[in-house]
């Protein structure tokens, strides 16, 4: 792995804890911090080590959004033709292996949309989450508009995006945002803790139930269902199938080779 800038990467046995590390200005997205993202994610994709991802910025913010200084002379022509931040927005959306967003702080306009890629998230009780792009006169260009909507619904996600308002952990959690809020000393320990026991499952199946779930967000009910009913029959392919329900009947801990 190249010398990181913007970033800080630490392997923690099968789990790998990807900090944002641009403090000075509350992590905002620049190109070199989203260029060093893709190639994190990638080099990390094709290391046979790492089961799962623990995505985490600090205790003021996770991510506060674009780096406006970068962006704001930027040209209608440079985006057509370039893409800006959004050329690596799907870094993290087409990863293989699960990710886990740990939010303590401020998860704003790509700060949010990021954290909202993830698998699921955990969250501070001090997070906040938003939209704020209508203030500085753009929209969400990360996909912020369209999963928002899926994860809150329509009504909070006009809310969010058209008065820019911050959405609190709690507000957060019973809105479908966030999956679990944390005390602010445990929020990292927990999302690595859930990591980590992700990493202790069978990485085939681990994948099966990505796919599942994700489909339940792109397809019909009716089709989620048959094709749920395809992946579970394809598990008992699975070596790690046999081992679970072995382990299991025989009142032992399964050993999972990962085939």
């Amino acid at each position: 792995m190249s010398e990181l800038h913007y970033l800080e990467v630490e392997k923690r046995d099968a789990v790998a804890l990807v900090r944002f590390n641009r403090p000075e200005v509350l992590n905002a997205l620049c190109m070199g911090l989203m260029q060093e993202l893709a190639q994190v994610f990638a080099d990390l994709e094709s290391d046979e080590s790492i089961a799962v991802i623990v995505l985490t910025g600090n205790d003021k913010a996770f991510a506060a959004g674009a780096d406006i200084n970068e962006m704001k002379e930027v040209s209608y022509q440079y985006m057509l033709e370039d893409g800006g931040l959004t050329r690596h927005c799907d870094t993290i959306a087409d990863f293989k292996k699960p990710v886990i967003a740990a939010v303590a702080g401020y998860a704003l306009g790509g700060g949010c949309e990021l954290a909202m890629m993830c698998d699921f998230i955990i969250a501070a009780d001090n997070a906040k989450f938003g939209q704020p792009e209508i203030t500085i006169g753009t929209i969400p260009g990360f996909g912020g508009s369209q999963r928002l909507t899926h994860l809150v619904g329509k009504s909070k996600a006009m809310d969010m995006c058209l008065t820019g308002r911050m959405m609190d952990a709690a507000e957060a959690e019973r809105s479908g945002l966030v999956s679990r809020v944390e005390a602010l000393e445990n929020y990292l320990p927990v999302a690595l803790e859930a990591a980590g026991k992700i990493a202790s499952f069978s990485r085939p199946v681990a994948s099966m139930v990505r796919e599942a779930v994700d489909l339940a967000h792109e397809t019909s009910l009716t089709q989620g269902i048959k094709t749920e009913r395809q992946i579970f029959k394809a598990t008992f392919a699975l070596d790690d199938q046999k081992e679970g329900m072995t382990a299991f009947a025989e009142k032992r801990s399964p050993d999972f080779k990962h085939r």
